[in-house]
């Protein structure tokens, strides 16, 4: 076997598409858009749920109840197994910390330590939320945990 003699092999190149090559090609014309309309024309694409000016369905229904995911607040997660494999003994837990060791990436109203694993070095929390779990195995670690104090508003 020589590197010239190599072939790919049978079914794993395809041909691409020529659009728009003559009429014997199968695809000439109108290229497989069928005659006029908004569909065969450039940039001519129709939203997901439009039912061409009919009231659609997500509007015929009616709407009930009270959604609050607009307001919720969310946490990015970290559990003790990470914090053990990451930080030593003695360390200061922050989300400064978390975000340039890797452990919590994108935007988040703050940060919650879960208890998934278990945890032997002292580790000072300092972070806005933290299981019950995970506040029993960190204490009982010897480590102590720092929670921002309750913002009180009227």
């Amino acid at each position: 076997m020589r590197l010239h003699t190599i072939k790919p092999n049978p079914g794993a190149k395809h041909r691409r598409k020529r659009l728009g090559i003559g009429e014997s090609s199968g695809k000439g014309k109108t290229s497989g858009k069928g005659h006029k309309g908004q569909k065969a024309r450039s940039g001519g694409s129709i939203r997901p749920g439009f039912e061409g000016g009919q009231m659609p369905l997500y509007r015929r229904l009616p709407k009930r109840g009270f959604n609050n995911t607009a307001f919720k607040t969310v946490y990015g997660v970290v559990n003790l197994d990470s914090l053990e494999k990451t930080f030593s003994n003695g360390d200061t837990v922050t989300e400064e910390s978390l975000r340039k060791s890797g452990l919590v990436k994108g935007r988040f109203d703050g940060v919650k330590i879960l208890g998934r694993g278990e945890v032997t070095k002292s580790l000072t929390i300092q972070v806005d939320e933290v299981s019950a779990t995970a506040r029993e195995k960190i204490e009982k670690a010897g480590g102590k945990i720092v929670l921002p104090a309750a913002s009180t508003e009227a």
